[in-house]
């Protein structure tokens, strides 16, 4: 077996008790304070900031360090209503015909419905990709390990990355996604889309459902 080829810990910082349970409750606050956004202002975001977040989401563990995603940024608008379209005609049949009464039931105090418009609103769409193979140097066909569980977490990580920017996402998910393939001319064979991010500022005076976040008691357990 070929020994693995170590560095040195890059991050060799250490902080104190103290300091990390202050720099645990700063970030806390930051994220108690992201929500899912529908209302979408128009303005532009630069592809810089977007591109230093999808990096971020870059640096997320994966199996076998495989790296299993591709993100597609999406602000051609064109392309953005093309999207919309083929979404909102999967969510429609889903509405209206496919979805249990439980899920439709659990929906509610959110307000969703088939209706889509800020696929075309919003600045950025990130097309987020699990890649069920790859290629070694030579050009032969790799498997990749818990691709899906690896994708999960860099999705965690942008969404984070992007609260961090001041921009304001939504996370959404057609059933079937297959048409992204198709529109980003992704292959089919090697990837299937994992999500669709919606990325931009929040609209002058966008509101959000009131929700209440389980508390740490409900949310963990200690041995």
């Amino acid at each position: 077996m070929t020994e693995p080829r170590t560095i040195p810990l890059p991050d060799g910082r250490r902080l104190s008790d103290d300091e990390a349970l202050q720099a645990a409750r700063d970030f806390h606050a930051l994220m108690q304070r992201r929500r899912t956004v529908r209302d979408f202002d128009a303005r532009s975001v630069p592809r810089e900031v977007i591109e230093a977040c999808i990096g971020v989401a870059g640096t997320a563990p994966s199996g076998a360090n495989q790296q299993p995603w591709h993100f597609v940024a999406v602000s051609d608008p064109q392309v953005k209503r093309r999207i919309r379209e083929a979404a909102e005609a999967e969510e429609r049949e889903f509405y209206e015909r496919r979805a249990p009464d439980e899920w439709l039931q659990a929906l509610e105090p959110i307000g969703t419905d088939w209706r889509k418009p800020f696929l075309e609103t919003a600045p950025w769409l990130i097309a987020i990709f699990v890649r069920k193979w790859g290629r070694d140097a030579a050009g032969g066909k790799v498997k990749h390990y818990y691709p899906a569980e690896s994708v999960g977490i860099a999705t965690g990580i942008l969404i984070t990355a992007l609260h961090t920017a001041g921009l304001a996402t939504l996370t959404h998910t057609p059933s079937p996604m297959g048409f992204l393939n198709e529109i980003l001319g992704r292959p089919a064979d090697s990837e299937r889309p994992f999500l669709l991010l919606v990325v931009g500022h929040p609209a002058e005076g966008a509101r959000v459902p009131s929700i209440e976040r389980k508390p740490i008691e409900a949310i963990s357990s200690w041995i």
